[in-house]
């Protein structure tokens, strides 16, 4: 910024003549008009609500006319006469509506002085970019007699922030996605806390699942009872306690009695005992992993990060079902070729890292086919792998780095402080799903809220739909070669 520039200098009233004019240039924007709505508490739809506002009189949202006073207001007092300008009295007639997108001009101009006040009249007019008449006006001010300069104050940069905003767009896909079905029957274990409930409930009343409750019928009759909430309209399963619940959730799910599970108020370790038995769980070909879809305010894509939850410390073998586990979810989202940044200390690869090199023979063997469905890069640090910035310092070149949709952690421990990281210290919101299994397993925490429970009902009925739509695909594709489809996995 130049010397000229750093200053804001008013124009004293002697030095004021009839005819001066000064004007400022402003395009009308969707934040405009939210930025506005927060700092006034306006919230008429038709300057505030741009789905409202579709249908609306002017068929689009137009600017609050005192978002056009505040234009008019920031010449007068930065440019004509200046700092130091006192309102006095204003008046202002609006012509016609600003649309969003439109470039209106606000101009003043000296129209008289007053001698024994020092005061000013101005003519005030406001056009658009097709040179029509927004509004016009008379504005008196008090302007001082002294010359004013001061030093542009630096603003901070305004920014919104709608924490889970992205995660709530997830579940509307998931509610289109199961458009024309039954919601998904989910069997929703050992739900004795109001929290546990309650989510599982939102998610049925959003469509996406039928919660069927399973675990000791007294306790969870009193969490519901004491936090008023009706369990009539669903199907309860007693059990004796909560090791029962997931055993007898699993053999719901293995007979296709249930299309999901959902964790409730018991331990994940209890839950996923009976979900890996090799005998009498849900285990695929796959090994078994997680997934944390995390909604980061401010950046415009979904992370995923795996394995913050099931896996402990991932050899090699393990990382690459992880990997694919979590392309699948990925794709299952919408995302059709998913950038997966393997994440360690460093970018290069050394052996005193044993997590760089699993990063390196991970990327290998996406070019050898041996993991599909999307790029690979790593190691990666997480700077490089989320921001574009931190890769064009180091040097690094990569269709992955800065702009990652899959984190793959080194180990269970960095992972699951990534996760929470963000989520208590950057506001973001956070859903989880269980890979590999013969059916979506919704893995949420014990101190999730409801909307997060309800985002993570959403990726089950997403996986749900992705493995329907690769079902029929490998039943018509075996149904044309005679041949048996192969399992889905994910």
């Amino acid at each position: 910024m130049n010397a000229a520039a750093a200053v804001i200098q008013n124009i004293p009233y002697a030095a004021l003549r009839p005819g001066q004019q000064a004007s400022l240039k402003r395009r009308f924007t969707h934040h405009d008009a939210l930025a506005f709505a927060a700092v006034s508490g306006d919230l008429n739809p038709a300057v505030a609500d741009e789905d409202y506002a579709q249908g609306g009189l002017f068929h689009g949202l137009v600017a609050n006319g005192m978002w056009l006073a505040a234009l008019v207001g920031a010449v007068v007092g930065t440019k004509l006469p200046g700092p130091g300008t006192i309102y006095l009295d204003q008046s202002l007639r609006f012509a016609r509506p600003v649309n969003l997108d439109d470039e209106v001009t606000a101009s003043v101009s000296v129209a008289a002085l007053h001698a024994q006040t020092h005061d000013a009249e101005l003519a005030v007019a406001v056009h658009n970019q097709r040179g029509e008449l927004v509004a016009d006006g008379r504005w008196r001010v008090r302007v001082p007699t002294e010359s004013i300069s001061r030093p542009l104050l630096a603003l901070p940069p305004l920014q919104f922030r709608d924490p889970g905003a992205k995660l709530r767009a997830l579940v509307e896909q998931a509610r289109a996605a199961r458009q024309g079905q039954a919601p998904l029957r989910t069997a929703v274990v050992h739900a004795v806390d109001a929290a546990a409930i309650g989510g599982a409930m939102l998610a049925a009343q959003a469509g996406l699942i039928e919660p069927w409750f399973v675990g000791p019928e007294r306790r969870i009759r009193a969490a519901a009872a004491e936090a008023g909430l009706d369990l009539a309209p669903f199907r309860l399963i007693g059990t004796e306690h909560s090791h029962a619940a997931a055993q007898q959730a699993v053999a719901l799910a293995r007979a296709g009695q249930v299309q999901a599970l959902m964790k409730g108020s018991l331990h994940t370790d209890e839950l996923m005992h009976a979900v890996v038995d090799a005998q009498t769980g849900l285990r695929t070909a796959r090994r078994v992993s997680h997934a944390f879809v995390i909604d980061v305010v401010g950046r415009e894509r979904l992370y995923l990060l795996s394995d913050a939850a099931v896996n402990v410390a991932p050899d090699l073998e393990a990382k690459v079902d992880i990997v694919q586990n979590a392309i699948d979810l990925a794709q299952a989202l919408g995302i059709e070729r998913p950038r997966v940044a393997i994440l360690s200390a460093v970018e290069t690869v050394t052996p005193k890292i044993p997590s760089t090199v699993d990063a390196a023979a991970l990327c290998k063997m996406a070019d050898r086919g041996q993991i599909t469905g999307a790029l690979l890069d790593g190691p990666l640090g997480f700077d490089n792998a989320v921001s574009l910035r931190a890769a064009q310092a180091k040097g690094i070149a990569s269709a992955v780095a800065g702009q990652a949709d899959i984190l793959i952690a080194p180990d269970l421990e960095a992972g699951n402080m990534l996760a929470k990281q963000l989520e208590y210290l950057a506001d973001a919101q956070v859903a989880g799903l269980v890979l590999g299994t013969r059916v979506p397993v919704v893995l949420t925490s014990r101190a999730d809220l409801a909307d997060a429970r309800l985002a993570s009902c959403a990726l089950a009925v997403l996986q749900d739909a992705w493995r329907q739509r690769n079902a029929a695909t490998a039943a018509a594709a075996a149904a044309a070669e005679g041949t048996d489809p192969e399992p889905a996995h994910g």
